[in-house]
Protein backbone atom coordinates (compact mmCIF):
# COMPACT_ATOMS: atom_id res chain seq x y z
CA UNK A 1 0.00 0.00 0.00
CA UNK A 2 1.47 3.56 -0.71
CA UNK A 3 1.68 6.44 1.45
CA UNK A 4 -1.35 7.99 -0.50
CA UNK A 5 -3.64 5.39 -1.55
CA UNK A 6 -6.69 5.84 1.01
CA UNK A 7 -9.99 6.35 -0.62
CA UNK A 8 -11.74 7.97 2.89
CA UNK A 9 -10.92 9.38 6.02
CA UNK A 10 -12.45 9.17 9.12
CA UNK A 11 -11.72 11.78 11.66
CA UNK A 12 -13.21 11.09 14.80
CA UNK A 13 -13.21 7.38 16.01
CA UNK A 14 -15.94 6.92 19.08
CA UNK A 15 -18.93 4.72 18.20
CA UNK A 16 -20.33 6.19 14.93
CA UNK A 17 -17.14 7.25 13.51
CA UNK A 18 -15.60 3.59 14.38
CA UNK A 19 -18.76 1.52 12.79
CA UNK A 20 -18.92 3.73 9.60
CA UNK A 21 -14.94 3.28 9.19
CA UNK A 22 -15.45 -0.48 9.49
CA UNK A 23 -18.66 -0.94 7.61
CA UNK A 24 -16.48 1.16 4.42
CA UNK A 25 -13.44 -1.64 4.78
CA UNK A 26 -16.19 -4.40 4.35
CA UNK A 27 -17.00 -2.81 1.24
CA UNK A 28 -13.44 -2.62 0.14
CA UNK A 29 -12.61 0.42 0.39
CA UNK A 30 -9.22 1.79 2.62
CA UNK A 31 -9.63 4.08 5.58
CA UNK A 32 -7.76 6.73 6.85
CA UNK A 33 -8.50 6.98 10.77
CA UNK A 34 -7.57 9.62 13.31
CA UNK A 35 -8.93 10.69 16.70
CA UNK A 36 -7.97 12.94 19.35
CA UNK A 37 -7.55 10.34 21.76
CA UNK A 38 -5.24 7.55 20.86
CA UNK A 39 -6.48 5.09 22.42
CA UNK A 40 -10.12 5.26 19.79
CA UNK A 41 -7.77 5.31 16.96
CA UNK A 42 -6.12 1.99 18.84
CA UNK A 43 -9.39 0.65 19.01
CA UNK A 44 -10.47 1.31 15.45
CA UNK A 45 -6.60 -0.25 14.32
CA UNK A 46 -7.33 -3.57 16.30
CA UNK A 47 -10.91 -3.73 15.20
CA UNK A 48 -9.98 -2.92 11.48
CA UNK A 49 -7.15 -5.53 11.88
CA UNK A 50 -9.47 -8.31 13.06
CA UNK A 51 -12.44 -7.43 10.20
CA UNK A 52 -9.44 -8.90 7.44
CA UNK A 53 -10.53 -6.92 4.38
CA UNK A 54 -9.32 -3.49 2.89
CA UNK A 55 -6.22 -1.35 4.37
CA UNK A 56 -6.95 0.48 7.56
CA UNK A 57 -4.34 3.15 8.06
CA UNK A 58 -4.05 4.29 11.75
CA UNK A 59 -3.05 7.79 11.83
CA UNK A 60 -1.48 10.51 14.71
CA UNK A 61 -1.87 13.43 13.05
CA UNK A 62 -4.19 15.33 10.69
CA UNK A 63 -1.16 16.24 8.49
CA UNK A 64 -0.47 11.81 8.43
CA UNK A 65 -4.33 12.22 7.46
CA UNK A 66 -4.10 14.86 4.60
CA UNK A 67 -0.77 13.00 3.42
CA UNK A 68 -2.48 9.07 3.48
CA UNK A 69 -5.19 10.50 0.51
CA UNK A 70 -5.95 10.24 -2.70
CA UNK A 71 -6.20 12.81 -4.35
CA UNK A 72 -8.90 14.96 -4.45
CA UNK A 73 -9.27 13.94 -1.02
CA UNK A 74 -12.31 12.84 0.76
CA UNK A 75 -12.63 13.36 4.33
CA UNK A 76 -15.50 12.38 6.60
CA UNK A 77 -15.71 13.99 10.27
CA UNK A 78 -17.74 12.02 13.12
CA UNK A 79 -17.48 14.69 15.69
CA UNK A 80 -19.66 16.24 18.02
CA UNK A 81 -22.15 18.53 16.36
CA UNK A 82 -21.29 22.81 17.09
CA UNK A 83 -17.83 24.16 17.58
CA UNK A 84 -16.48 20.99 17.28
CA UNK A 85 -16.95 20.61 14.08
CA UNK A 86 -15.20 23.97 12.83
CA UNK A 87 -12.57 23.22 14.81
CA UNK A 88 -11.71 20.14 12.88
CA UNK A 89 -12.15 22.04 9.85
CA UNK A 90 -9.70 24.79 10.52
CA UNK A 91 -7.34 22.09 11.69
CA UNK A 92 -7.27 20.37 8.21
CA UNK A 93 -7.16 24.16 6.45
CA UNK A 94 -3.64 24.65 8.41
CA UNK A 95 -2.96 21.19 7.96
CA UNK A 96 -2.80 21.63 3.94
CA UNK A 97 -6.46 20.53 3.17
CA UNK A 98 -7.01 21.80 -0.41
CA UNK A 99 -9.56 23.65 -2.66
CA UNK A 100 -10.87 20.62 -4.17
CA UNK A 101 -10.94 18.47 -1.22
CA UNK A 102 -14.16 17.18 0.24
CA UNK A 103 -14.94 17.40 3.99
CA UNK A 104 -18.23 15.68 4.95
CA UNK A 105 -19.84 16.57 8.20
CA UNK A 106 -21.46 13.28 9.09
CA UNK A 107 -22.64 14.11 12.75
CA UNK A 108 -26.42 15.40 13.76
CA UNK A 109 -26.05 19.08 12.92
CA UNK A 110 -28.93 21.44 12.58
CA UNK A 111 -29.50 22.26 9.17
CA UNK A 112 -28.85 26.17 9.34
CA UNK A 113 -25.52 25.44 10.70
CA UNK A 114 -24.89 23.11 7.78
CA UNK A 115 -26.21 26.09 5.67
CA UNK A 116 -23.58 28.71 7.18
CA UNK A 117 -21.07 26.34 7.12
CA UNK A 118 -21.12 26.39 3.11
CA UNK A 119 -21.02 29.31 2.80
CA UNK A 120 -18.19 30.15 5.26
CA UNK A 121 -16.02 27.27 3.72
CA UNK A 122 -16.64 28.28 0.00
CA UNK A 123 -13.20 29.04 -1.84
CA UNK A 124 -11.62 27.21 1.00
CA UNK A 125 -12.72 23.69 0.49
CA UNK A 126 -15.86 21.49 -1.04
CA UNK A 127 -18.00 21.02 2.05
CA UNK A 128 -20.49 18.22 2.08
CA UNK A 129 -23.06 16.79 4.74
CA UNK A 130 -24.17 13.85 5.22
CA UNK A 131 -26.77 12.96 7.51
CA UNK A 132 -26.72 9.25 9.34
CA UNK A 133 -29.37 7.63 10.61
CA UNK A 134 -29.87 4.11 12.34
CA UNK A 135 -27.25 4.01 15.01
CA UNK A 136 -24.54 2.09 16.42
CA UNK A 137 -25.77 -0.90 14.22
CA UNK A 138 -27.08 1.10 11.25
CA UNK A 139 -23.59 2.85 11.09
CA UNK A 140 -21.39 -0.86 11.51
CA UNK A 141 -24.21 -2.54 9.17
CA UNK A 142 -26.12 -0.35 6.57
CA UNK A 143 -27.24 2.88 7.80
CA UNK A 144 -29.69 5.41 5.72
CA UNK A 145 -27.67 8.47 4.32
CA UNK A 146 -28.97 11.83 3.54
CA UNK A 147 -26.40 13.61 1.65
CA UNK A 148 -26.84 17.24 -0.02
CA UNK A 149 -23.86 19.51 -0.74
CA UNK A 150 -22.06 20.15 -4.14
CA UNK A 151 -22.92 17.46 -6.87
CA UNK A 152 -19.42 16.86 -7.81
CA UNK A 153 -18.90 15.73 -4.20
CA UNK A 154 -21.70 13.80 -4.60
CA UNK A 155 -20.31 11.88 -7.88
CA UNK A 156 -17.23 11.67 -5.78
CA UNK A 157 -18.59 10.13 -2.30
CA UNK A 158 -21.77 8.57 -4.02
CA UNK A 159 -20.56 5.20 -4.63
CA UNK A 160 -19.09 4.97 -1.32
CA UNK A 161 -22.06 5.95 0.40
CA UNK A 162 -24.29 3.85 -1.60
CA UNK A 163 -21.91 0.53 -1.08
CA UNK A 164 -22.18 1.02 2.56
CA UNK A 165 -26.10 2.25 3.06
CA UNK A 166 -28.81 -0.34 3.87
CA UNK A 167 -30.02 -1.96 1.07
CA UNK A 168 -34.26 -2.92 0.20
CA UNK A 169 -35.45 -5.14 -1.82
CA UNK A 170 -37.73 -4.39 -4.45
CA UNK A 171 -40.90 -4.74 -2.13
CA UNK A 172 -39.02 -2.68 0.15
CA UNK A 173 -38.00 -4.95 2.72
CA UNK A 174 -34.64 -4.86 4.22
CA UNK A 175 -32.16 -7.13 3.10
CA UNK A 176 -29.47 -8.76 5.72
CA UNK A 177 -25.94 -6.71 5.53
CA UNK A 178 -23.27 -7.06 2.49
CA UNK A 179 -26.93 -7.79 0.09
CA UNK A 180 -27.38 -5.99 -3.12
CA UNK A 181 -30.68 -4.31 -3.61
CA UNK A 182 -31.68 -0.58 -3.60
CA UNK A 183 -29.67 1.74 -1.59
CA UNK A 184 -31.04 3.64 0.86
CA UNK A 185 -28.46 6.74 0.21
CA UNK A 186 -29.51 9.61 -1.54
CA UNK A 187 -28.35 12.87 -3.05
CA UNK A 188 -31.20 15.31 -1.68
CA UNK A 189 -30.05 18.81 -2.88
CA UNK A 190 -27.70 21.25 -1.84
CA UNK A 191 -26.34 21.79 1.76
CA UNK A 192 -28.57 22.20 4.58
CA UNK A 193 -31.27 19.68 2.51
CA UNK A 194 -29.60 16.15 4.00
CA UNK A 195 -29.33 17.41 7.80
CA UNK A 196 -32.73 19.13 7.24
CA UNK A 197 -34.94 15.80 6.16
CA UNK A 198 -32.48 13.85 9.09
CA UNK A 199 -34.08 16.61 11.50
CA UNK A 200 -37.98 15.70 10.53
CA UNK A 201 -37.27 12.63 9.97
CA UNK A 202 -35.84 12.70 14.02
CA UNK A 203 -39.30 14.48 14.73
CA UNK A 204 -41.60 11.92 13.10
CA UNK A 205 -39.68 9.75 15.12
CA UNK A 206 -40.70 11.38 18.68
CA UNK A 207 -44.49 11.72 17.47
CA UNK A 208 -44.17 7.32 16.26
CA UNK A 209 -42.28 6.57 19.82
CA UNK A 210 -44.60 8.42 21.71
CA UNK A 211 -47.91 7.21 19.70
CA UNK A 212 -46.61 3.67 20.28
CA UNK A 213 -46.13 4.48 24.11
CA UNK A 214 -49.43 5.66 24.35
CA UNK A 215 -51.35 2.52 23.33
CA UNK A 216 -49.43 0.63 25.75
CA UNK A 217 -50.70 2.87 28.69
CA UNK A 218 -54.05 2.42 26.95
CA UNK A 219 -53.80 -1.65 27.04
CA UNK A 220 -51.78 -1.81 30.45
CA UNK A 221 -54.63 1.02 32.45
CA UNK A 222 -57.76 0.20 30.71
CA UNK A 223 -57.28 -3.58 29.97
CA UNK A 224 -54.87 -4.46 32.61
CA UNK A 225 -52.88 -6.31 30.32
CA UNK A 226 -49.58 -7.53 31.61
CA UNK A 227 -46.16 -5.80 29.67
CA UNK A 228 -45.58 -9.34 28.01
CA UNK A 229 -49.13 -9.72 27.04
CA UNK A 230 -48.99 -6.09 25.17
CA UNK A 231 -45.41 -6.84 23.62
CA UNK A 232 -46.86 -10.28 21.97
CA UNK A 233 -49.71 -7.93 20.80
CA UNK A 234 -47.29 -5.56 19.12
CA UNK A 235 -45.34 -8.54 17.66
CA UNK A 236 -48.33 -9.58 15.75
CA UNK A 237 -48.75 -6.40 14.54
CA UNK A 238 -45.70 -5.85 13.07
CA UNK A 239 -46.51 -8.71 10.89
CA UNK A 240 -49.30 -6.47 9.16
CA UNK A 241 -49.40 -2.66 8.38
CA UNK A 242 -47.99 -1.60 11.60
CA UNK A 243 -44.73 -3.10 10.76
CA UNK A 244 -41.59 -0.92 11.50
CA UNK A 245 -38.52 -0.98 13.83
CA UNK A 246 -40.03 0.20 16.31
CA UNK A 247 -42.84 -1.73 16.83
CA UNK A 248 -40.29 -4.70 16.87
CA UNK A 249 -38.34 -3.45 19.66
CA UNK A 250 -41.17 -2.08 21.51
CA UNK A 251 -42.39 -5.80 21.28
CA UNK A 252 -39.19 -7.16 22.40
CA UNK A 253 -39.30 -4.45 25.22
CA UNK A 254 -41.91 -5.50 26.59
CA UNK A 255 -41.36 -8.94 26.92
CA UNK A 256 -38.01 -8.71 28.70
CA UNK A 257 -38.10 -9.75 32.11
CA UNK A 258 -35.67 -7.28 34.40
CA UNK A 259 -32.36 -9.51 35.42
CA UNK A 260 -32.57 -8.41 38.95
CA UNK A 261 -36.35 -8.94 39.71
CA UNK A 262 -37.21 -10.96 37.25
CA UNK A 263 -40.08 -8.29 37.04
CA UNK A 264 -40.88 -7.04 33.68
CA UNK A 265 -38.40 -4.90 32.79
CA UNK A 266 -40.24 -1.66 31.62
CA UNK A 267 -42.16 -1.78 34.97
CA UNK A 268 -38.77 -1.30 36.54
CA UNK A 269 -37.74 2.07 34.37
CA UNK A 270 -38.50 5.51 35.67
CA UNK A 271 -41.43 7.26 33.51
CA UNK A 272 -38.88 10.34 32.73
CA UNK A 273 -38.01 10.85 28.91
CA UNK A 274 -34.87 11.82 27.98
CA UNK A 275 -34.13 14.15 24.52
CA UNK A 276 -31.22 15.31 22.27
CA UNK A 277 -33.07 18.80 20.71
CA UNK A 278 -34.24 17.18 17.59
CA UNK A 279 -37.38 16.93 17.86
CA UNK A 280 -38.07 20.24 19.50
CA UNK A 281 -36.17 22.07 16.52
CA UNK A 282 -38.64 20.18 14.12
CA UNK A 283 -42.02 21.67 16.25
CA UNK A 284 -39.94 25.34 16.55
CA UNK A 285 -39.21 24.96 12.38
CA UNK A 286 -43.03 24.10 12.00
CA UNK A 287 -43.70 27.02 13.85
CA UNK A 288 -41.67 29.45 12.11
CA UNK A 289 -42.93 28.11 8.34
CA UNK A 290 -46.17 27.74 9.36
CA UNK A 291 -46.50 24.26 8.74
CA UNK A 292 -48.67 22.40 11.72
CA UNK A 293 -46.74 19.69 12.60
CA UNK A 294 -49.21 19.08 16.05
CA UNK A 295 -48.06 15.73 16.76
CA UNK A 296 -44.64 16.25 16.52
CA UNK A 297 -44.81 18.92 18.55
CA UNK A 298 -46.95 17.27 21.38
CA UNK A 299 -44.51 13.90 21.30
CA UNK A 300 -41.84 16.77 22.68
CA UNK A 301 -44.32 17.90 25.15
CA UNK A 302 -44.99 14.59 26.63
CA UNK A 303 -41.68 14.11 27.03
CA UNK A 304 -41.21 17.46 28.94
CA UNK A 305 -43.96 16.59 30.74
CA UNK A 306 -42.81 13.00 31.71
CA UNK A 307 -39.86 15.30 33.00
CA UNK A 308 -42.48 16.59 35.70
CA UNK A 309 -42.26 13.34 37.69
CA UNK A 310 -42.62 15.14 41.58
CA UNK A 311 -45.41 17.58 40.19
CA UNK A 312 -47.50 14.38 38.14
CA UNK A 313 -47.05 12.37 41.15
CA UNK A 314 -48.42 15.51 43.57
CA UNK A 315 -51.50 16.01 41.28
CA UNK A 316 -52.06 12.19 41.25
CA UNK A 317 -52.62 12.18 45.00
CA UNK A 318 -54.35 15.67 44.82
CA UNK A 319 -56.45 15.58 41.59
CA UNK A 320 -59.44 12.45 41.90
CA UNK A 321 -60.44 11.18 38.19
CA UNK A 322 -63.86 12.09 37.39
CA UNK A 323 -64.43 9.38 34.86
CA UNK A 324 -66.93 7.54 33.02
CA UNK A 325 -67.31 4.39 35.56
CA UNK A 326 -69.98 2.79 33.89
CA UNK A 327 -67.79 1.43 30.87
CA UNK A 328 -66.49 -1.81 30.39
CA UNK A 329 -64.89 -2.48 26.77
CA UNK A 330 -64.46 -5.24 24.81
CA UNK A 331 -61.06 -6.36 25.17
CA UNK A 332 -61.35 -7.34 21.67
CA UNK A 333 -63.07 -4.97 20.10
CA UNK A 334 -61.12 -2.00 22.12
CA UNK A 335 -57.60 -3.68 20.79
CA UNK A 336 -58.74 -3.45 17.15
CA UNK A 337 -59.42 0.46 17.59
CA UNK A 338 -56.67 0.60 19.02
CA UNK A 339 -54.70 -0.47 16.12
CA UNK A 340 -56.46 1.68 13.97
CA UNK A 341 -56.00 4.59 15.68
CA UNK A 342 -52.03 4.07 16.07
CA UNK A 343 -52.34 3.49 12.33
CA UNK A 344 -53.85 6.78 11.49
CA UNK A 345 -52.28 8.85 14.12
CA UNK A 346 -48.98 7.53 12.55
CA UNK A 347 -50.27 8.41 8.89
CA UNK A 348 -50.83 12.07 10.08
CA UNK A 349 -47.51 12.23 11.80
CA UNK A 350 -45.54 11.53 8.20
CA UNK A 351 -48.24 13.99 6.68
CA UNK A 352 -47.07 16.61 8.84
CA UNK A 353 -43.24 15.59 8.47
CA UNK A 354 -43.88 15.47 4.44
CA UNK A 355 -45.87 18.76 4.20
CA UNK A 356 -42.93 20.67 6.31
CA UNK A 357 -40.45 19.25 4.58
CA UNK A 358 -42.07 20.46 1.49
CA UNK A 359 -43.05 24.03 2.72
CA UNK A 360 -39.55 24.12 3.91
CA UNK A 361 -37.98 23.17 0.47
CA UNK A 362 -39.73 25.93 -1.81
CA UNK A 363 -38.66 28.59 0.93
CA UNK A 364 -34.99 27.17 0.78
CA UNK A 365 -35.46 26.50 -2.85
CA UNK A 366 -34.21 23.04 -2.34
CA UNK A 367 -35.37 20.55 -5.05
CA UNK A 368 -36.55 17.27 -2.81
CA UNK A 369 -37.91 14.11 -3.62
CA UNK A 370 -40.42 12.92 -1.55
CA UNK A 371 -40.57 9.65 -3.53
CA UNK A 372 -36.79 9.30 -2.28
CA UNK A 373 -37.02 10.18 0.71
CA UNK A 374 -39.71 7.79 1.88
CA UNK A 375 -37.53 5.02 -0.44
CA UNK A 376 -34.37 5.90 1.64
CA UNK A 377 -36.18 5.48 5.08
CA UNK A 378 -37.29 1.93 4.15
CA UNK A 379 -34.24 0.81 6.50
CA UNK A 380 -31.21 1.42 8.24
CA UNK A 381 -33.17 4.34 10.07
CA UNK A 382 -35.02 4.46 13.32
CA UNK A 383 -38.43 4.98 11.80
CA UNK A 384 -37.62 2.17 8.71
CA UNK A 385 -40.99 0.49 7.85
CA UNK A 386 -43.20 -1.30 5.81
CA UNK A 387 -45.55 1.94 5.09
CA UNK A 388 -42.96 4.02 3.31
CA UNK A 389 -43.26 1.98 0.84
CA UNK A 390 -46.59 2.89 0.27
CA UNK A 391 -45.56 7.07 1.02
CA UNK A 392 -42.74 6.38 -1.86
CA UNK A 393 -45.82 4.91 -3.86
CA UNK A 394 -47.55 7.84 -3.15
CA UNK A 395 -45.21 10.45 -4.52
CA UNK A 396 -44.03 8.51 -7.40
CA UNK A 397 -47.38 8.84 -8.40
CA UNK A 398 -47.84 12.08 -7.66
CA UNK A 399 -45.01 14.17 -7.06
CA UNK A 400 -47.00 17.39 -6.44
CA UNK A 401 -49.07 15.64 -3.96
CA UNK A 402 -49.56 18.54 -1.37
CA UNK A 403 -50.70 16.30 1.90
CA UNK A 404 -50.34 12.44 2.12
CA UNK A 405 -53.65 12.34 3.47
CA UNK A 406 -55.36 13.65 0.02
CA UNK A 407 -53.36 10.40 -1.52
CA UNK A 408 -56.12 7.78 -2.59
CA UNK A 409 -54.62 4.89 -0.66
CA UNK A 410 -54.06 7.06 2.30
CA UNK A 411 -57.77 8.23 2.13
CA UNK A 412 -59.22 4.71 1.73
CA UNK A 413 -57.17 3.86 4.59
CA UNK A 414 -58.46 6.83 6.83
CA UNK A 415 -62.14 6.00 6.04
CA UNK A 416 -62.14 2.58 6.76
CA UNK A 417 -60.17 3.27 9.99
CA UNK A 418 -61.57 6.53 11.26
CA UNK A 419 -64.53 5.09 13.23
CA UNK A 420 -61.88 2.88 15.20
CA UNK A 421 -59.90 5.86 15.94
CA UNK A 422 -62.52 8.28 17.30
CA UNK A 423 -63.86 5.53 19.62
CA UNK A 424 -60.11 4.67 20.79
CA UNK A 425 -59.60 8.80 21.34
CA UNK A 426 -63.41 8.80 23.10
CA UNK A 427 -62.43 5.90 25.32
CA UNK A 428 -59.28 7.28 26.80
CA UNK A 429 -60.96 10.23 27.12
CA UNK A 430 -63.63 9.12 29.11
CA UNK A 431 -61.51 7.21 31.45
CA UNK A 432 -58.84 9.66 31.96
CA UNK A 433 -56.12 7.74 29.88
CA UNK A 434 -53.58 10.28 28.45
CA UNK A 435 -53.40 10.19 24.55
CA UNK A 436 -52.40 13.26 23.72
CA UNK A 437 -50.33 12.19 20.73
CA UNK A 438 -53.32 10.04 18.96
CA UNK A 439 -55.72 12.94 19.79
CA UNK A 440 -53.72 15.49 18.26
CA UNK A 441 -53.35 13.53 15.41
CA UNK A 442 -57.27 13.11 15.23
CA UNK A 443 -57.57 16.94 15.58
CA UNK A 444 -55.06 17.39 12.54
CA UNK A 445 -57.15 15.34 10.47
CA UNK A 446 -60.32 16.98 11.31
CA UNK A 447 -59.26 20.27 11.23
CA UNK A 448 -57.74 19.42 7.48
CA UNK A 449 -60.61 17.97 6.20
CA UNK A 450 -63.09 21.01 7.42
CA UNK A 451 -63.31 23.46 4.74
CA UNK A 452 -64.72 26.48 6.92
CA UNK A 453 -62.88 26.35 10.49
CA UNK A 454 -63.21 29.19 12.73
CA UNK A 455 -60.51 31.79 11.88
CA UNK A 456 -63.11 34.19 10.75
CA UNK A 457 -64.61 34.79 14.08
CA UNK A 458 -60.65 35.10 15.18
CA UNK A 459 -59.12 37.20 12.23
CA UNK A 460 -61.96 39.26 13.02
CA UNK A 461 -61.38 39.25 16.67
CA UNK A 462 -57.78 40.32 15.29
CA UNK A 463 -59.10 43.32 13.31
CA UNK A 464 -61.44 44.37 16.36
CA UNK A 465 -58.73 44.90 18.65
CA UNK A 466 -55.81 45.74 16.06
CA UNK A 467 -57.01 46.31 13.27
CA UNK A 468 -54.85 43.79 11.58
CA UNK A 469 -57.78 43.76 8.93
CA UNK A 470 -59.28 40.68 7.30
CA UNK A 471 -60.32 39.10 3.68
CA UNK A 472 -64.07 38.85 2.41
CA UNK A 473 -65.62 35.94 0.90
CA UNK A 474 -67.30 38.24 -1.54
CA UNK A 475 -63.89 39.73 -2.79
CA UNK A 476 -60.51 38.72 -4.06
CA UNK A 477 -58.45 37.57 -0.98
CA UNK A 478 -55.59 39.81 -2.20
CA UNK A 479 -58.00 42.97 -0.81
CA UNK A 480 -58.17 44.14 2.81
CA UNK A 481 -60.47 45.25 5.00
CA UNK A 482 -61.16 46.50 8.07
CA UNK A 483 -64.41 48.01 9.59
CA UNK A 484 -63.94 50.66 12.84
CA UNK A 485 -65.43 47.94 14.95
CA UNK A 486 -66.31 50.24 18.16
CA UNK A 487 -68.37 53.23 15.82
CA UNK A 488 -70.37 50.68 14.33
CA UNK A 489 -74.14 50.11 15.64
CA UNK A 490 -74.81 46.67 16.13
CA UNK A 491 -77.18 45.32 13.62
CA UNK A 492 -79.70 42.16 13.15
CA UNK A 493 -77.86 40.34 10.54
CA UNK A 494 -79.85 39.21 7.40
CA UNK A 495 -80.98 35.59 7.30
Amino acid sequence: MTATSCNIAMIGLGVMGRNLALNLLEHGFSVAGYDLQADLTAQADKEAAALGKAPFVACDSLAQVLATLQKPRVIALSVPAGPAVDAVISALLEAGLAFEDTVIDTGNSLWTDTLARDKAYQGKLQFFSTAVSGGEVGARHGPALMASGSADAWRQVGPMWKAIAAQVDAQGKPLPPMSQGEACAAYLGPDGAGHYVKMVHNGIEYADMQLICEVYQCMSQQLGMAPAEIGKIFADWNQGVLNSYLMEISADILQQADPETGRPLVDMILDKAGQKGTGLWTAVNSLEVGSPAPTIAQAVFARAMSGLKSQRREAANNLPLMAEDTLTPDPSALITQLHDALYCAKLCTYAQGFALMKATAAEQGWPLDYAEIARIWRAGCIIRAIFLQDISHAFQQQPELENLLLAGHFRDALTERQQNWRRAVAHASLTGVSMSGISSALQYFDAFRTEVLPANLLQAQRDYFGAHTYARIDQPESKAYHLTWSQMPRRQVNT
